[in-house]
């Protein structure tokens, strides 16, 4: 990328306003891809003035292994510079013998390469196997001892695993005798509190009973104070409530005899009503024929 931006640099116009057109700048793989361009570029107007040229130096130097750096150096065209030509190798006349002769010492220091480029893989393989070899007893050792120290380490784990396992059944053995006695002891204690707990339920059952037929003979004498009581009440209540009634019905008598009486009295003087009313009837009548007389009387005068 950097050689072509060189190379477009140098083959550019010194106007810096167009381009020479055969030679296109290295485009690197890592690049992005070039757009087109589908602008239609504008003719540009040509210069009555004289354009100064101005030459490009190019120095290349190696810095790195495998990178090159450019310095591109801007100057003044020198008005009288000789080139230096390239001095003219003067020909010679090579026979078929030397040629004959180059061409076995070069076939034979392709056979010494090559022997000994050989010789060096050669000997590459053998340090390989070498290295292999050791490597491979380095392996079988360390094998053999990690196996030696496994066997020895199972053999302590199993000594120590059947020293474990016959104190746990020691311990164990021991610990089932302790639980023998334990059961044997809380055997004869349930027992002798199963002997304890029967004379008492008996002691209590005795009680029980005086208690039950003391409370009965107390409830009998109770029962009969309070059906005496209950009888009395009972009579007591007999008694009033017929008072009550005695009294109710008096009261309706009463009420009767006053209703009775007020009907009576409104009769009589429905009847006083009507009797005064027959007398007026009466009266009316005998008035009237008094005047029906009289006027028969006058008539006949007249």
């Amino acid at each position: 990328m950097l050689i072509g931006l060189v190379r477009d640099s140098v083959m550019q116009c010194f106007c810096h306003t167009c381009r020479a057109p055969g030679i296109l700048p290295a485009v690197s793989r890592r690049s992005a891809p070039i757009k087109k361009n589908n602008k239609i570029r504008s003719k540009q107007p040509r210069l009555s003035k004289k354009v100064k040229f101005i030459t490009t130096e190019i120095r290349c130097q190696e810095k790195s292994r495998g990178g090159l750096s450019y310095e591109v150096i801007l100057a003044e065209p020198a008005p009288n510079v000789s080139v230096p030509k390239r001095p003219v190798t003067p020909g010679k006349n090579v026979s078929v013998e030397e040629i004959e002769q180059k061409l076995k010492a070069a076939e034979e220091r392709r056979i010494s390469l090559e022997a000994k480029k050989m010789a060096d893989i050669s000997n590459k393989l053998a340090k390989v196997e070498e290295a292999t070899r050791k490597k491979d007893e380095i392996t079988n050792e360390f094998i053999t001892q990690t196996k030696e120290q496994l066997e020895s380490k199972m053999e302590l784990h199993v000594e120590k695993r059947e020293a474990i396992i016959s104190d746990m059944k020691e311990k164990l053995k021991i610990h089932g005798q302790e639980i023998e006695k334990t059961r044997e002891i809380l055997e004869q204690q349930k027992v002798y509190e199963q002997k304890v707990i029967e004379e008492k339920m008996k002691i209590a059952q005795t009680l029980r009973d005086k208690n039950i037929k003391k409370m009965l003979d107390r409830l009998k004498e109770h029962n009969k104070i309070k059906i005496a009581e209950i009888k009395s009440q009972n009579d007591q209540l007999e008694c009033q409530k017929l008072e009550e009634k005695a009294r109710i019905y008096e009261n309706k008598l009463f009420a009767a005899d006053q209703k009775r009486e007020k009907e009576l009295q409104k009769k009589i003087e429905k009847v006083q009503m009507l009797e005064r009313r027959a007398e007026l009837v009466r009266q009316n009548k005998a008035q009237s024929q008094d005047l029906y007389s009289q006027q028969s009387a006058i008539a006949s005068s007249g």
